[in-house]
């Protein structure tokens, strides 16, 4: 139940990231998990573990990180499409 629960919260926070970013419309539910999860990874790498938590992920620095991820790989995608 855990690694489900790690996959919802990864999930709304690659979606709360494709909102804040614009992005989120053309993004699939594999990468609202993937955006939510690696942007959580950075997120805390680079901001630390503050805030409030759910399913081990800190929130904030989570989205924060997400929205970064979102935003550079949406340039890159941009970038090569040119």
């Amino acid at each position: 139940m855990g690694l489900i629960w790690t996959l919802i919260v990864g999930a709304i926070i690659g979606a709360i990231a494709g909102a804040i970013t614009s992005r989120g419309a053309s993004m699939g539910w594999i990468s609202n998990i993937l955006a939510g999860l690696i942007g959580s990874w950075l997120g805390e790498s680079l901001l630390g573990d503050w805030g409030p938590s759910l399913a081990g992920m800190a929130l904030l620095p989570s989205i924060i990180g997400a929205v970064i991820l979102v935003i550079i790989v949406s340039w890159i995608t941009t970038r090569i499409k040119h």
